[in-house]
């Protein structure tokens, strides 16, 4: 049974790796792929003798989807925060890309919060705020891939927008589960300002610490170290209620930017041909094992779904629903500000990876069973198709162009 396994992870990874392929050449998001492949491997097992409802049972009780969960969210935010360029020629573009996500992340919360109210009237606000955040924020690991055909200002923008969208929304979401607790109170917004101070103060000083630790250890195995500690920090951190994630993002944006944060008499502490090669390898790792976990997450949630989900007429109601509020709020976004071409923008609003990661760690007391999980798989479908519609639509205008400058 352990070869079938073993042979079952391989060819997910194979294909994995070509739906990235293919997505580089067409335009069209591998995670659509890779629920895709999920979805044809439930349907598939039972040609093998397996029950689908048995592996489903095991996924159930080792919560194999909240531990991949947690890792991708980890990771996708290291990987994020090393893809950040603090600069000074950037700062207006930052600036925007940052007011741009957190509007629309806002604007979109609360919009789609009352379609859940008007849509489950036993639904309360606290819950529906909760459920509405996922659903809000963007999928930074379909954006940056897929952007990568644009130009470099328009690239820039939407790298940043999403990865603040999604650093953004994760605090939100754990926010907004502090707040609506049982025994939270009014005191709970000073609480989590402080912990917040005082985890970013933590955070840069860890980062100091680790980074020139790192730098001096002659050891060959010491990247997968930094993230064991990483990930140590982060659940020793969540076990005391701080936000965990910020001492990843903060270390990943220090790493990243080393040089403005070593000056002065920190300078003299700075080794920069060590870090510099710490950090290329870190970020390819980063990379590597967010492939590894995202490619499974999908597929594993892609065998969880039940397409019959989809076929109710509430399901498809409610996601239309959302998907209008996802695009309205995202013009309103936009409007106060210039951008060069706002009709591409608007299409370039999908949602993925950390919409169903954060649906995952919606604790217990606020899971709402009149909520199905088709409604995620339809928005995260339909997001993804408009803008691969709208990439495809840019690329082959810029091909014409091409055409008609040459005769």
């Amino acid at each position: 049974m352990e070869y079938y396994i073993i042979i079952a992870a391989s060819l997910i990874i194979i294909l994995s790796y070509i739906f990235n392929r293919v997505s580089e050449k067409s335009n069209i998001p591998s995670v659509l792929l890779l629920i895709f492949l999920g979805v044809i491997s439930r349907e598939m097992i039972g040609l093998f003798g397996v029950e689908k409802m048995t592996i489903l049972d095991i996924f159930s009780r080792i919560k194999i989807l909240e531990v991949l969960g947690t890792l991708g969210l980890i990771l996708i935010v290291l990987e994020a925060a090393l893809e950040l360029k603090i600069a000074k020629d950037k700062l207006k573009l930052i600036y925007k890309s940052f007011v741009i996500a957190l509007s629309g992340l806002l604007l979109c919360m609360f919009a789609i919060a009352g379609i859940l109210i008007f849509s489950f009237k036993s639904m309360d606000w606290s819950t529906a705020l909760i459920y509405a955040t996922p659903l809000s924020i963007l999928s930074s690991a379909i954006v940056i891939p897929s952007v990568a055909n644009l130009d470099e200002k328009n690239e820039e923008f939407h790298i940043y927008e999403s990865t603040f969208s999604d650093i953004l929304g994760i605090m939100v979401f754990y926010f907004l589960i502090e707040l609506g607790k049982p025994t939270s109170d009014i005191m709970v917004l000073g609480d989590f300002t402080f912990g917040l101070v005082i985890t970013i103060v933590t955070s840069i000083i860890l980062s100091y610490v680790l980074i020139y630790i790192f730098q001096n250890l002659e050891t060959k195995v010491k990247l997968f170290l930094m993230i064991g500690v990483l990930f140590l920090l982060f659940s020793v951190g969540k076990l005391m209620h701080l936000s965990s994630l910020l001492v990843i993002l903060v270390f990943g944006l220090v790493l990243n930017n080393y040089k403005l944060f070593f000056v002065g008499r920190l300078k003299k502490y700075l080794r920069p041909m060590a870090i510099e090669n710490i950090r290329e390898t870190f970020l390819m790792i980063t990379i590597e094992s967010a492939f590894v976990v995202r490619t499974f997450f999908f597929v594993i949630f892609g065998f969880s779904i039940a397409l019959t989900t989809l076929l109710d007429v509430r399901v498809a109601i409610v996601s239309v629903a959302i998907l209008i509020i996802i695009y309205v709020t995202r013009l309103l976004s936009f409007l106060p500000y210039r951008h060069d071409n706002i009709k591409q923008a608007l299409t370039i609003a999908p949602r993925g990876l950390i919409t169903l990661l954060l649906f995952y760690s919606i604790p217990e007391e606020f899971l709402f069973e009149n909520f199905k999980s088709g409604i995620l798989l339809f928005i995260i479908i339909v997001t993804s198709l408009v803008m691969t519609s709208g990439l495809i639509k840019k690329k082959d205008t810029k091909k014409e162009q091409e055409i008609s400058e040459v005769e």
